[in-house]
């Protein structure tokens, strides 16, 4: 746990990024399979603010939400899991995945940096600010 209290998305461990999508929000769908109970994991990853994507050669990729074709180095997320997950100061979400890729997304002074929805998940909302604001 972090300084605002919330709790670290463990369950996404494991999980794999099942589709990407982009409109003026970068979403990645997150699932995982309970081998006896169907899907333990059901998630929905929603990135509104600018953020940082490592590619799987190491290199960083300053992205924004709504830029169109500039976001292309997510694609390359799909059909990776998630090998780890924390939540830093003031909210900033990191995940890495099994190709070495990682994402980083920091709080926002003015919006909704980064929320978190589904099944097997509890909700997370960073909200303008990060962590004084964050919702659960």
């Amino acid at each position: 746990m972090w300084g605002g209290g919330v709790k670290v998305p463990v369950a996404l461990i494991g999980s794999r990024v099942e589709r990407t999508s982009f409109d003026q929000q970068v979403r990645l769908s997150l699932c995982a399979l309970d081998p006896d109970e169907g899907y333990r994991l059901d998630a929905e990853l929603v990135v509104e603010t600018p953020f940082l994507l490592r590619d799987a050669a190491g290199e960083w990729h300053e992205l924004d939400p709504g830029t169109g074709v500039s976001l292309a180095p997510v694609l390359a997320l799909y059909g990776q899991s998630v090998t780890a997950v924390d939540v830093r100061d003031h909210g900033a979400l990191v995940v890495d995945f099994d190709d070495g890729a990682g994402l980083w997304v920091g709080p926002d002074p003015q919006f909704e940096s980064w929320h978190l929805t589904g099944h097997g998940i509890d909700p997370i909302m960073v909200g303008p600010g990060g962590g004084d604001d964050w919702i659960r």
